[in-house]
């Protein structure tokens, strides 16, 4: 699967345009302290950037703190997002950079134990067994990988954002993302050993 545009983005009144301005329309409200506003907010957010933050730290004891940290970081100075890019891709940059900090305070590697509980979409019990196992697959292989790897495949396609949005997320530039990307799935190819060849 190769990072996209979303087509239905690119057209004119789209629903993910419509929802782009409403989440501006929302971090407008916060500045003024509208605290129904932050809490639709973050019911937007809670479960992209509990994904996201599991997939990236790989140790779930962090992920509710990051991510706390993270929609803290949105309430308190809600005026920092200045419009040049979009609500999501601020929101995952502050994640982004509050999980890189958590990180190196926690720099033990741990297994994440729940990895293969969770659940996906309904399935039929052997599609969810068949799912359940390419997951486990796929999260272990991805968890060998640095942070930085992790988050630019765990974007790419768990979130389908493209690479010029990365790089503002990630701060850097998009050669860069590329490079980690390139790198990531090489590394992915080789741990998977052609199971999952198809994904990559």
């Amino acid at each position: 699967m190769a990072p996209r545009e979303n087509a239905a983005s690119l057209q004119p009144g789209s629903a993910a345009q419509t929802r782009a301005r409403e989440e501006v329309e929302l971090i407008a409200r916060i500045v003024g302290n509208d605290l129904r506003a932050f809490e639709e907010l973050y019911r937007i957010y809670h479960p992209r950037l509990t994904r996201f933050l599991i997939n990236m730290t790989h140790r779930p004891h962090l992920v509710e703190e990051v991510l706390n940290d993270t929609l803290l970081v949105v309430w308190n100075r809600p005026e920092s997002f200045n419009g040049t890019s979009k609500v999501s891709t601020w929101i995952f940059a502050i994640a982004y950079r509050k999980a890189l900090k958590a990180l190196r305070r926690h720099d033990e590697p741990q297994e994440d134990k729940l990895a293969e509980l969770r659940e996906s979409l309904e399935a039929g019990p052997e599609q969810a067994l068949g799912f359940r196992q390419v997951q486990k697959v796929l999260l272990s292989a991805i968890g060998e990988l640095s942070a930085d790897h992790r988050a630019v495949v765990d974007l790419t396609y768990f979130h389908e954002i493209g690479y010029a949005e990365i790089a503002e997320i990630m701060s850097c530039p998009v050669d860069t993302v590329k490079t980690r990307m390139f790198h990531a799935r090489r590394h992915l190819k080789r741990m998977l050993d052609g199971r999952l060849a198809d994904w990559l």
